[in-house]
């Protein structure tokens, strides 16, 4: 019984610090304006926290208060709401909204600026029509910025015609935010559905941030890309009205994805650790036959990559096709 106790006494221990821990963090990362108050309320509490433990006695008083401050911090965590009504960073200052009438929807808000480099752009938001009778292809957008095993990952919707309306489900970063993957865990971004043209969205990618995007044509029945599409907009415009945190657990751009794919009927496409790590998406989809299977993958990957064609088309009105020629087709549905 000795050793049972004392084994409950550590595990008590390490939880009371990863709590303490978890705390202190929601302070660094909380959606406070000013870094340097933000490093100062985690330092302040911190050291508090260490005086009650090593001052106050009994111990299991001193205990008892540090739960009691650490609780007052969990509560002003999770009594933090979202909201669309902060000073946003200019490409995402304009909260997107559609409507549908029959097989027209109307989208008001899509991004279509025109960069010089990525700080510098001419801002336009426009208002644009599509017909879902004319929805004929979908592709996912993989761009890379780092790491292998995640990236971002955004959709593009194909029109008869070459239109093309893609989706990008991101971060709203307040004027002088940067995006933190740490700041992600935590309520520090709001979330956004940015629609825009493929010039905008993946040209400041592969022109301006230097990131490496790879294009892939999808598999996908012409039932669900109406579908599909069709939950994309009502969760933007549930969005306008109710907003949320990003999460990177819970609420990131490739959750967004499987969540929209889901309310098609198409089920879990990915769940755990595949669902987290979406730099390694193309291989699975490959696997399942959703990718043109013709080639090794490998070879089909590179033949994806789409950096050097979207500079060489940079700001054209031909961009969307541009960035296709020679992609390998998507696998003809049966």
């Amino acid at each position: 019984m000795k050793v049972v106790r004392k084994l409950l006494g550590v595990l008590a221990g390490v939880a009371l610090v990863l709590w303490f821990l978890w705390t202190a963090l929601t302070l660094v990362f909380s959606n406070l304006a000013s870094a340097g108050l933000r490093q100062g309320l985690a330092g302040g509490y911190v050291l508090l926290l260490a005086l009650v433990l090593l001052r106050l006695r009994p111990r299991r008083r001193a205990v008892l208060a540090a739960l009691g401050c650490s609780l007052v911090v969990a509560l002003a965590y999770f009594s933090e709401r979202p909201s669309n009504e902060r000073e946003w960073q200019p490409d995402v200052a304009v909260t997107p909204s559609a409507t549908i009438e029959g097989d027209r929807v109307t989208v008001r808000g899509v991004r279509n600026f025109r960069y010089r480099s990525e700080s510098d752009f001419d801002q336009r938001w426009e208002e644009r029509s599509y017909d879902l009778s004319k929805l004929r292809t979908l592709d996912l957008v993989m761009s890379y910025w780092g790491p292998v095993d995640y990236c971002h990952t955004l959709v593009s919707f194909g029109f008869e015609g070459g239109e093309q309306l893609a989706v990008s489900v991101e971060t709203r970063k307040e004027v002088g935010e940067s995006f933190s993957t740490y700041a992600g865990f935590f309520k520090r971004f709001e979330l956004i559905y940015v629609f825009a043209d493929e010039r905008d969205v993946i040209g400041v990618r592969t022109n301006f941030r230097g990131e490496h995007v790879y294009l892939y044509r999808l598999r996908a029945r012409p039932d669900r890309l109406r579908e599909l599409l069709l939950s994309y907009i009502e969760h933007a415009n549930r969005l306008a009205e109710e907003p949320e945190f990003y999460g990177v657990i819970a609420n990131s751009c490739g959750v967004n994805i499987l969540h929209r794919v889901a309310e098609t009927g198409a089920g879990n496409v990915f769940v755990g650790r595949d669902a987290l790590l979406n730099g390694f998406w193309d291989r699975h989809l490959y696997e399942r036959g959703a990718l043109d299977t013709h080639v090794p993958f490998e070879q089909l990957r590179e033949a994806s990559l789409i950096d050097a064609r979207a500079q060489a088309a940079g700001d054209s009105p031909d961009f969307s096709r541009a960035i296709r020629v020679g992609l390998p087709e998507a696998p003809p549905w049966r």
